[in-house]
């Protein structure tokens, strides 16, 4: 039996299916940004990007959870 991802990443494959780009690529751009605030960091890959709110939300959330909040 195959284990329902939960949380940020369940957006993952929809994210690189609608952007083409893969979410190692996301989240080294959003480690490379001079931004810090999550809501800095949604708001630049909606505008920037063209990302949709939730899809900017979750990769910026689950970049930081990585990273120990940045």
């Amino acid at each position: 039996m195959t284990e329902t991802v939960k949380g940020p990443a369940s957006y993952f494959p929809s994210i690189e299916k609608k952007y083409g780009r893969s979410i190692a690529e996301w989240k080294d751009l959003i480690r490379t940004s001079p931004l810090a605030k999550h809501m800095e960091l949604v708001g630049w890959l909606k505008t920037e990007h063209g990302l949709g709110h939730g899809h900017a939300n979750a990769l910026v959330a689950h970049t930081l959870a990585e990273a120990g909040g940045k």
